[in-house]
């Protein structure tokens, strides 16, 4: 059975929260001072040329979308935040925007501007189950990923980046960043395949050997898959949105892809529907379960304390203190030579008579 670290992963799954100070103006920028810099990859192609690398002048930005017709700037990690105030003003993103980059636990989302998108989506781990926050912008010849954290799901974009003839080599800004949203979307299917291969582990575990511990992690499962659910269905919105927006940076070919995304997402959702219902399912199996092996130790007791009822009752009668030489009626067995053998054959026939009758009945099965 694979074990799910639930504790871990729900921590992980909450994420962290960084939010802007309460009465600051819109568009306020806050960051850790103390945070490690961006590392920022640029990345312009055609289709036949590419060239990529990592960026440390952001001046040169400028020259990179006056030579390549398609240029992608991949930001990870906005601790000390000068970099992307200098995006702002090079992209000509609204500031609002900005912040909610920044201030991470943002709902997926999908905003339209005058001249450029901005989404938001949650990217799920591989094996892990865990989310980060990807803001995506996007106008003409140019896309802008931010993300929390090294390692992503986009390695599937850049390979397919890196050969030509590829469709997406041909094809403009707004496909760039349909690629990167179902990259985003499809980085469910593991963290849920994750999931489900944990509870199949936890069904046949409940079915036969349930303790407290099972129940504990059927518990942290369902937990697990609420907060997929809550990752996973703003997306739906979002993909909705931006494959029925008619704008003028969207193309109708991308609109077609994007449908397909928004597929995807559907799939996800009853996906994660279904694990959620079986984890309530095995809650109540487990109860059931519980309740079942209650029942047989209760059976059991109760068959031992039927069958020693009547032998108490022999006991105490014979334990009574009636003097026999007061009257020859007043337990004329305690003067018979045979009378303890009497009494222990009489408890052993009682007894065994109780247990015959209980299987004659099937009480013993």
């Amino acid at each position: 059975m694979k074990t799910l670290h639930m504790p871990k992963v729900l921590h992980a799954l909450r994420g962290p929260r960084r939010r802007a100070r309460p009465g600051a103006a819109p568009g306020t920028l806050h960051f850790d001072a103390e945070a490690a810099p961006p590392r920022i990859q640029i990345t312009g192609y055609t289709e036949r040329e590419l060239e990529e690398r990592e960026l440390e002048d952001l001046s040169e930005i400028a020259a990179w979308r006056a030579r390549w017709p398609t240029v992608w700037i991949d930001v990870v990690g906005f601790g000390r935040g000068p970099e992307l105030e200098v995006l702002t003003g090079l992209l000509d993103l609204h500031p609002l925007a900005m912040e909610d980059v920044v201030n991470l636990g943002q709902r997926p989302k999908v905003e339209a501007y005058r001249d450029h998108f901005f989404i938001i989506g949650r990217m799920a781990h591989a094996g892990q189950a865990t989310t980060e926050q990807v803001s995506i912008f996007f106008g003409v010849g140019w896309v802008l990923t931010v993300q929390e954290q090294q390692g992503d799901s986009f390695a599937g974009v850049r390979i397919r980046l890196a050969e030509a003839g590829r469709r997406i080599r041909s094809r403009g800004s707004d496909y760039l960043a349909y690629a990167l949203l179902d990259a985003i979307v499809d980085s469910y299917f593991p963290a849920l395949d994750f999931v489900g291969d944990g509870l199949e582990g936890l069904e046949e575990e409940v079915l036969n050997h349930a303790t407290p511990e099972t129940a504990q992690q059927v518990h942290h499962a369902r937990r697990m898959l609420i907060a997929l659910r809550k990752s996973i269905i703003p997306h739906r919105d979002a993909v909705h949105v931006l494959s029925r927006e008619e704008h003028a940076l969207i193309s109708e070919e991308t609109r077609i892809f994007l449908r397909d995304v928004y597929d995807h997402v559907l799939r996800l959702t009853d996906l994660v529907e279904t694990y959620r219902e079986l984890t309530g399912d095995m809650m109540s199996t487990y109860m059931t379960v519980v309740s079942n092996r209650m029942n047989e130790i209760m059976k059991v007791l109760t068959i031992i304390a039927s069958i020693f009822i009547p032998l108490s009752f022999i006991a105490g009668l014979y334990g009574m203190n009636f003097d026999p030489e007061a009257s020859r009626w007043n337990m004329p067995e305690l003067g018979w030579p045979f009378g303890y053998f009497f009494a222990l054959g009489l408890m052993l026939a009682v007894g065994l008579g109780f247990l015959y009758m209980m299987w004659r009945k099937g009480w013993l099965d």
